[in-house]
């Protein structure tokens, strides 16, 4: 959980204490971040620079501090996600905040899984790229959307589910497009 007002080092310090506490030295299967949110605007909006900081703190932050208790937490062969955006792929004009948040999600994934990237042997990172997740925000704030091409969150679950199980898992550092069309979805490893 991102407080307004502490710094990423005052965060991460604050919720590293109470899991590890909480842990009482065990460590996790996986770790699942899945905290961001969404932003438009260009360079000349108004709001530029308050939808910048607040996607880099929504999506990356999350991000950041989520490795770290990764690199702490996580067993040996463990899960790690992280959020993603499979419109971060390419140019985001209409939403600059928000693909400029998620494109460092995806450097940072990839950097996860590289040698000494500080997570324990045989861990691996993932980033998840929805295009539209089917949530009860999305269908209040885009009722008229055709909604058969939303993944549902049943459907990440159960592909969380897997990866823990050691099951379909992709590659190391993969970034995994979550494609929906006509209520089917489909993954596209990038």
């Amino acid at each position: 959980m991102i407080v307004s007002g502490s710094s990423l080092q005052e965060q991460n310090e604050e919720i590293s204490s109470k899991l590890t506490e909480s842990l009482g030295g065990e460590k996790l299967d996986a770790i699942f971040c899945v905290a961001g949110g969404w932003a438009g605007g260009n360079a000349k909006s108004k709001d530029f620079f308050k939808s910048a900081d607040d996607m880099w703190k929504q999506s990356v932050w999350s991000s950041v501090i989520a490795s770290n208790l990764a690199s702490k937490h996580l067993k040996e062969g463990g899960v790690l996600t992280l959020p993603g955006a499979a419109p971060a792929t390419d140019g985001t004009p209409g939403m600059i905040g928000y693909g400029m948040a998620k494109a460092a999600v995806h450097q940072l994934t990839k950097s996860l899984a590289g040698k000494n990237s500080g997570l324990p042997t045989n861990a691996v990172a993932f980033a998840t790229l929805p295009i539209t997740l089917d949530t009860p925000s999305n269908r209040k704030w885009m009722a008229n959307a055709d909604q058969t091409a939303w993944t549902p969150l049943d459907f990440v679950s159960e592909i969380f589910y897997k990866w823990c199980q050691g099951q379909e898992r992709p590659v190391n550092g993969s970034l995994v497009k979550m494609v929906t069309k006509d209520g089917k979805t489909e993954l596209v490893l990038l």
